[in-house]
């Protein structure tokens, strides 16, 4: 039976390989689905489900709930004002959070002594507050301007460091499908997006750059003289770095992954902790989608850029002719 150290060195040395360049058709057309399906799903679902500190709002925390029904809390809520919408969250064993719409000063505090006479607690184990919408607007601005300062910097960066544009604009391309299938998964699972969330999805972000960057320090390497070469083509070269650092990524991603599903399986849904469901959800999904861009998108748009240049076409008749 081959070993995975075996197949390792196999698709090193070129002995075996995986044909992800050749093939770059099939994972565009997959790509595109998937990004078509995430930019439809908000819409189908009537939008994000934005956290407080986005929309703004009232809300409570109750502590030393006793494990009471969550649906006490709404009915509390309804008393005071019937027609609001009311969001009941549990947050670890005992404490619950209950999130409205803002609510007036005198209808905030008659929630709050409402819910503590529904759970049969002190008063002082109700705690309220309110998010102005202007606080959440603020959040959100800034939450952009770090993402676009984040890609301004990765793209200068990135053709400083490979003296190509090229190879930054098919990591952006990566950076920017990873994302949007990350936002995807929120929409089509419903959860909060919240601070802890974009938390994650620049870190996400970071993470598929930092795999991009693997790949394409390995095809620097292989195509330094590729117009020189009588064996392999400009194509062939990617494509065997691409499976040269397949293991690699593959290890690194395993390796990532099962700490972030610890804590999204683990202790958002049997603890209940509710913000670390948020941020965990965008590492685990997005740590997945940036392994996946960078073996079968990342590499294969560098070659769709390049491989119409006037040398390179040269070099692969070259290959073509000698291997005639």
């Amino acid at each position: 039976m081959t070993s995975f150290k075996q197949i390792g060195n196999e698709l090193y040395s070129g002995e075996r390989s995986f044909d992800f360049v050749g093939r770059r058709k099939i994972w565009y057309t997959i790509g595109a689905v998937l990004v078509i399906l995430s930019v439809l799903l908000p819409i189908v679902r009537g939008g994000f489900n934005f956290g407080i500190e986005f929309r703004g709002g009232s809300e409570f925390r109750l502590t030393n709930s006793q494990e009471l029904p969550l649906e006490l809390a709404e009915q509390a809520i309804h008393t005071v004002v019937p027609e609001v919408e009311v969001v009941v969250t549990e947050v670890g064993l005992s404490d619950i959070r209950i999130q409205t719409e803002q609510l007036a000063d005198v209808e905030s505090e008659a929630a709050r002594l409402a819910l503590a006479e529904a759970y049969q607690v002190e008063d002082s184990a109700v705690a309220s507050s309110f998010i102005g919408p202007n606080w959440g607007a603020d959040v959100t601005r800034q939450a952009i301007t770090g993402l676009l300062v984040f890609l301004v910097l990765v793209s200068i960066l990135m053709a400083i460091y490979f003296r190509s544009w090229k190879m930054s604009a098919s990591a952006l391309i990566a950076l920017a499908h990873d994302l949007i299938l990350t936002i995807g998964v929120y929409a089509a699972v419903g959860f909060e997006i919240t601070p802890a969330a974009v938390i994650g999805f620049l870190t996400i972000l970071s993470y598929s750059l930092y795999d991009t960057v693997v790949v394409f320090d390995k095809v620097r390497e292989n195509t330094l003289d590729v117009e020189f070469s009588e064996t392999r083509t400009f194509a062939e070269m990617v494509n065997l770095a691409v499976n040269q650092t397949l293991v690699r990524s593959i290890n690194t991603s395993i390796v990532a992954v099962l700490p972030v599903a610890s804590i999204l399986f683990v202790g958002a849904t049997l603890l209940g902790a509710g913000t670390l469901r948020d941020i965990s959800l965008a590492l685990f999904v997005g740590t997945i989608v940036g392994t996946y861009s960078s073996i079968f998108l990342a590499a294969p748009v560098y070659v769709h850029l390049r491989e119409n240049e006037e040398k390179l076409k040269t070099a692969s008749d070259k290959v073509a002719a000698n291997r005639q």
